[in-house]
């Protein structure tokens, strides 16, 4: 597959959910535990070969504000797996900047310690950024982005009449990268599980069979060339987006 992808097309923001985990260790007859480590080792294949191909951010759904409700055991698995990653050099090797997004005041303050740590040490690495969404929901965003502007209007800081598509991205958690161009849902599932509503309005959508932990970097070119086939219009026409491009290579 890596030969089917146009190296100057490549997405700029690539944002996935990570499904399959607990599965792919059920059917092995292992703890759900050890699916999630499996998946650690996924994440590092996938940031590798991103960096590598030039994607500038690298968005991956880690865990859900609904996570939370899952067995106490299998939630502090998960965060004790969070503090091993972040002690994982592919930051550094790669030059990777590393980010968090999501509600951080359920998370343990071990937990919380460590992101931060690690997000000040890699605050120079420019080649890519990593973003965890971390203890994230979508919803609960757009409910903080709600707050923050009312009060701003409360305040005096913020005339309604100014708010806009550009003033709610501003006060997004994800303001400081891009919408993603291409949203990858491993595990077969088909819905998007209440992540980036706002941020994938026309971002292009690609699910596959394959648990996350089997995620191999030949699934990853193969969802890049299924992006790259695609004509992304923007309600645009067809003959629009010609003309535009007849234009552009005009110039």
């Amino acid at each position: 597959m890596k030969f089917e992808i146009d190296k100057t097309r490549i997405p700029q923001h690539i944002a996935i959910i990570m499904d399959g985990n607990g599965r792919w260790a059920t059917e092995r007859g292992l703890e759900r535990s050890a699916g999630h480590q499996e998946g650690v080792e996924a994440v590092r294949r996938v940031t590798t070969e991103c960096s590598n191909l030039g994607v500038k951010f690298l968005t991956l759904y880690t865990f859900s504000t609904e996570n939370w409700n899952r067995p106490v055991d299998e939630v502090a698995a998960l965060m004790g797996l969070v503090l091993t990653a972040l002690e994982d050099e592919i930051f550094m090797k790669n030059n990777v900047r590393f980010r968090v997004v999501g509600d951080r005041t359920r998370i343990p303050d071990v937990v919380k310690k460590k992101l931060a740590d690690t997000e000040e040490r890699t605050a120079k690495n420019d080649k890519m950024t990593m973003v965890l969404a971390l203890s994230y929901s979508s919803r609960l965003e757009l409910a903080s982005v709600a707050r923050q502007m009312a009060q701003e209007v409360k305040d005096g800081t913020l005339n309604p009449e100014d708010i806009n598509e550009q003033t709610m991205e501003e006060h997004l958690w994800t303001s400081f990268m891009p919408d993603p161009e291409l949203l990858i849902r491993t595990g077969g599932e088909l819905r998007i599980s209440n992540y980036l509503l706002w941020q994938i309005a026309y971002t292009e959508l690609y699910f596959c069979d394959t648990y996350w932990p089997d995620f191999m970097v030949e699934d990853l070119y193969k969802a890049i060339a299924s992006y790259q086939s695609r004509h992304r219009r923007f309600g645009k026409t067809e003959a629009q987006m010609e003309r535009e491009a007849s234009a552009s290579n005009f110039f």
